[in-house]
């Protein structure tokens, strides 16, 4: 085993942790709160609002996540150029980078996951909480921002923990539209060094070091706030 390299390539190395750990926030945090929007609308909305609801989590959890992701990047990122005078605005430096591309992907893809969990998840809260919060003359917004949802969460906490870690080993295809995460540093490594088990080594040790975190994080949290019966 030869891990000489990592002296050279330390700078690298700590910019693609920093690109992958990125990723995974900017995600699992729009698309937590997009989630939230969808479970409530396909709980409570209208009919027609409640299909779309449904469609979206339905198209998004039945495609590849690795199609969507080239979808917008060799699709939409193509059109992207010809909208009038976004070359010169402010944003053509965000939406022309591959990470712009990866990071609206995962978190569309994320959202129809944790949507469909935070649904099931709203309606298991016992309907006598909710009803004793109406007894107290709390609004719709109040109730849901006091009770309902608080417990839905606080339900779906482990699953949620679950779909974290899940979306941790999604982000090394963000590699396949030239972002420079970790697993795209332990390519170029392969390429520049002609050693193949060791980046990939450094890798897996990562990936496996955040994913305990994630874990020991959300079992705390679950720890500090017990299911109320």
């Amino acid at each position: 085993m030869d891990f000489s390299w990592v002296s050279n390539y330390w700078p690298l190395i700590v910019a693609g942790v920093i690109q992958t750990v990125l990723l995974l926030v900017i995600s699992v945090v729009f698309g937590f709160i997009l989630a939230i929007g969808l479970a409530l609308a396909q709980v409570k909305g209208p009919p027609w609002l409640r299909w779309c609801a449904k469609g979206y989590s339905t198209w998004f959890r039945g495609t590849p996540l690795l199609i969507q992701l080239w979808l917008l990047y060799y699709g939409v990122g193509s059109f992207l150029p010809m909208i009038p005078g976004l070359r010169q605005s402010i944003l053509w430096p965000i939406v022309r980078e591959g990470f712009f591309f990866a990071a609206v992907s995962f978190t569309l893809n994320y959202a129809a996951y944790e949507a469909e969990v935070l649904r099931g998840a709203l309606l298991a809260v016992p309907k006598g909480e909710l009803e004793a919060g109406r007894a107290f003359g709390m609004s719709r917004w109040t109730l849901l921002r006091r009770i309902w949802l608080p417990r839905a969460i606080r339900i779906a906490l482990p699953t949620i923990g679950g779909e974290v870690v899940l979306q941790l080993k999604a982000t090394p295809l963000a590699f396949t539209v030239t972002v420079m995460d970790l697993y795209a540093v332990a390519y170029k490594v392969r390429q520049d060094t002609l050693l193949v088990y060791e980046p990939l080594m450094v890798v897996t040790v990562f990936y496996f070091c955040l994913t305990l975190l994630i874990t020991r994080a959300f079992r705390f949290v679950e720890m500090q706030v017990p299911m109320r019966r």
